[in-house]
């Protein structure tokens, strides 16, 4: 079913409405975090001590995101490796042995600059002691 022009109309004006109200309330949200948990030293404990360090980036996700995605891309490259088994064995076993082998040079070299970046950083909170 299609909608009328009307219907139509009158939902991209409550669509244009909705995105006005909350860019304001990001706006809003954002002075107010960063008033109470950023700026201030961090005197928090538990979930709001997690947070102060999150919104700080003292927390960093993003060692975790790269070892899922490179576990699932590993899978998948292992998986579809063997769809070309009985077309070319031999682009099988390529597939299967170096497509594994790049994947993991290539991931192996994101935590490495992670890693480098926490011993910076742990280094640094050292000297500053």
């Amino acid at each position: 079913m299609f909608l009328s022009s009307s219907a139509n109309s009158d939902m991209s004006n409550g669509a244009a409405i909705w995105i006005i109200v909350s860019m304001v309330l990001a706006f809003i949200g954002g002075i107010v975090a960063y008033i109470l948990f950023v700026k201030k030293r961090n005197t928090f404990i538990g979930f709001l001590g997690w947070l102060h360090k999150f919104l700080n980036f003292r927390v960093l996700i993003i060692e975790d995101i790269i070892k899922i995605l490179y576990i699932i891309i590993a899978i998948f490259i292992t998986l579809a490796s063997f769809a070309l088994i009985g077309a070319n064995v031999l682009l099988f076993f390529s597939l299967l042995i170096f497509g594994n082998l790049g994947l993991r040079i290539l991931y192996e070299m994101s935590i490495l600059i992670i890693k480098i970046c926490q011993n910076t950083s742990e280094i640094n909170s050292k000297l500053h002691k």
